[in-house]
């Protein structure tokens, strides 16, 4: 089955590189370092700030340290350079993906589409009911898609600008989308890690889906919750009249439903296997031609004339997809949501990403990440043991490796064994790869999936963190299930320990 993840790209090397001349705690100077370098990046220099280059340059810093490390364990540089060159190959496919979320973010934008998404919802969604009804919304659009990616760069951006302009946080907002979105990504038979986890287990796909369901339903319920409560709890801090407002997105855009049928368009699309570049190529495409059509006087005033022509036309859609443009509005309330990065609005995110692959793939070229998931293995004996070993294996990697795929390829590969080997069914594991390796990426600035969903929702990492809380109790649930042993498949005789 094709994966229709918008992060497409699956490890091409599986091998875990093993240095018999390093040790444990050489492999963790490189961790250690950089954690104590981003923190006081982060904390006493740069802030929120940090992600603007200078945590870029502290994750080759890392790099540097973990190749003076490895030269000391007779790994040449040649060798880190080649696993590096690997590393930074297997995401060029999302990298391409984040240059065209950013071209489409802009033709949406210019055209009306996500004015239009935020207007309607302005109408219809209570403030109440707003972040459980953002949870539902994006679980139902990821496991139609398989993409958590795909939500959080449609529906999710629609609804951090309809908090935005109701006045409730959008840390919460972004929040309640990612819970939403990784909890459709997880049980989404077209979803990559969905295909990726069992694969390394060895067990088969839908096996492994009813298994997840043990663990992340009662992990949703306890989210919806939440979301339903702090609805119920928060003061919106902008005016809940939103009259002023809604008239001034109708001052400045063509207000029509018809615009709805481009992003209905997209979804389908992805539904239908189409591969995700395609989808959002077609997507910035239909935007392009739909600002042409409904909203002329905008495509004109970004191509620098007064009357839509041929030149100022193409200057404007152009404009609108690879630089940052902005529709001037007299509400100050809603006017940071009229305003688009376009392509180079993703530099900093690509920028990122290349250099967390710098460093895992030092990491991964010297033996450190063998060398760290073969001592937690060692650490564990007991069932829950071998469990709470895989969850801190999974962690570990999304923090130093930086990328979920490596995240449940090393591990999965790594324990496949010693589950076997205490009779425990394929499914465990996967189940575990998922609830620990695929939902925490996203909660890591540095780690690809928290560097995306932070620049494609225009929220900091940390300010979302807290409140996805469906992606930090996911690893809790399963290690509370393996210590009372609910939903433990044994080999022997398939049935519930």
């Amino acid at each position: 089955m094709q994966s229709q993840d918008i992060h497409p790209h699956e490890p091409q090397d599986d091998d875990i590189i093993e240095n018999k001349e390093l040790n444990i705690w050489e492999a963790l100077i490189p961790v250690f370092a950089l954690i104590l370098l981003l923190f006081f990046n982060v904390k006493f220099a740069f802030g929120d700030s940090g992600l603007d280059g200078s945590n870029q340059f502290i994750l080759l810093l890392g790099a540097a340290i973990a190749a003076v490390v490895g030269h000391f364990n007779k790994v040449s540089f040649a060798q880190m350079i080649e696993e590096v060159a690997e590393n930074i190959k297997s995401t060029v496919g999302a990298l391409i993906i984040l240059l065209m979320v950013g071209a489409l973010a802009g033709t949406w934008m210019v055209s009306g589409i996500i004015p239009t998404m935020i207007y309607y919802g302005m109408e219809l969604l209570n403030p109440t009911i707003f972040l459980v009804a953002s949870v539902v919304i994006c679980s139902i659009i990821s496991i139609a898609t398989g993409s958590s990616w795909t939500t959080s760069a449609t529906v999710g951006i629609a609804l951090i600008g309809i908090s935005s302009a109701i006045g409730i946080p959008i840390g919460m907002t972004a929040g309640a989308v990612v819970s939403g979105a990784y909890f459709g990504d997880k049980l989404s038979p077209m979803s990559d890690t969905t295909n990726l986890a069992p694969a390394m287990a060895g067990t088969d796909l839908f096996t492994h889906i009813r298994y997840m369901t043990y663990t992340t339903v009662p992990t949703y319920i306890v989210t919806l919750i939440f979301f339903t409560i702090l609805g119920f709890t928060i003061e919106p801090t902008g005016t809940t009249d939103t009259a002023a407002m809604l008239s001034a997105v109708e001052a400045a855009f063509n207000v029509t439903p018809w615009l709805f049928v481009i992003p209905i368009v997209v979804i389908l699309l992805i539904v239908k296997k189409t591969p995700p570049l395609i989808a959002l190529f077609v997507g910035t495409l239909l935007g392009a031609i739909a600002a042409l059509i409904f909203q002329p006087s905008i495509v004109a005033m970004l191509g620098g004339g007064e009357q839509l022509d041929f030149i100022t036309g193409y200057k404007g859609i152009m404009n609108a997809i690879t630089v940052e443009s902005t529709v001037p509005t007299d509400n100050e309330a809603i006017s940071d949501l009229f305003s688009s990065g376009g392509m180079s609005g993703m530099l900093n995110t690509i920028w990122l990403i290349m250099c967390a692959m710098v460093f895992g793939g030092v990491m991964d070229a010297i033996g450190a990440l063998a060398a760290i998931s073969r001592q937690l293995l060692k650490m564990f004996h007991t069932v829950f043991g071998l469990f709470a070993s895989t969850v801190f294996s999974c962690l570990a990697l999304n923090f130093t490796a930086s990328d979920q795929y490596l995240a449940i390829v090393v591990p999965g590969k790594m324990y496949a064994k010693a589950f076997k080997d205490k009779g425990l069914a394929p499914e465990n594991l996967s189940r575990t790869l998922e609830d620990s390796g695929t939902v925490t990426s996203v909660l890591i600035p540095w780690n690809t999936c928290g560097a995306y969903q932070a620049s494609v929702l225009g929220v900091d990492v940390m300010a979302y963190a807290g409140y996805a809380i469906f992606n930090w109790l996911s690893p809790f649930t399963t290690l509370v299930y393996a210590a009372l042993r609910i939903k433990i498949r044994m080999l022997s005789d398939k049935v519930e320990a």
